[in-house]
């Protein structure tokens, strides 16, 4: 679906596609749109960009070729997102749905979104958030959620700012790489 913002209107035309655009002034338009394997050496691109962000740029492992056969095979439960302004690439989403037996409802679960530093602060992330939003209450799901770095004060401090919370009595826990793979083949 395309959502357009006539300027200083607020009112919305809906046209029958998956994208959303939204007009942010007379100078810039974001477009949000749903990714396809062609953008798969852009998302590329974008991950790596949000590695070095976080710190992590050694850790990367996916290639262009990886991504496109994880993220556009036809029994892939992930769902990229691309956000355009202007018609130049800005940022990337990729989210899933996840499961609450609490709730016995699905959740959204945003396992990435990076918005590329040139485009920050123009509303590319809220734009983003607010699609994976309206896709979450769309689809029936009892949450949205995320994680984000401890030390990423920019982050925080804005997903405070969007009534996002935090829960802080949870601790999350991994096991990946060598320790995945001793684990799954110890018996007993």
């Amino acid at each position: 679906m395309i959502v357009m913002l006539a300027p200083g209107s607020g009112r919305a035309t809906q046209h029958r596609r998956k994208e959303r655009y939204v007009h942010i002034d007379r100078h810039q338009h974001i477009l949000i749109r749903t990714a396809v394997v062609d953008d798969s050496p852009l998302i590329h691109r974008f991950v790596k960009e949000l590695a070095e962000y976080e710190r992590s740029g050694d850790q990367v492992t996916a290639t262009v070729e990886s991504i496109a056969a994880s993220m556009f095979s036809r029994d892939t439960p992930v769902r990229p997102l691309i956000a355009m302004v202007n018609g130049k690439p800005a940022g990337f989403a990729v989210y899933f749905y996840n499961y609450s037996t609490w709730q016995g409802k699905k959740g959204l679960y945003l396992e990435d979104l990076y918005v590329s530093p040139a485009y920050r602060h123009a509303g590319v992330g809220k734009q983003l958030l607010r699609h994976l939003a309206r896709i979450a209450v769309d689809n029936g799901c009892g949450r949205f959620e995320w994680v984000v770095l401890d030390w990423n004060r920019p982050a925080i401090d804005f997903y405070l700012s969007i009534g996002a919370k935090p829960r802080n009595e949870w601790i999350r826990y991994r096991m990946d790489g060598q320790a995945l793979i001793d684990f799954a083949g110890q018996h007993g």
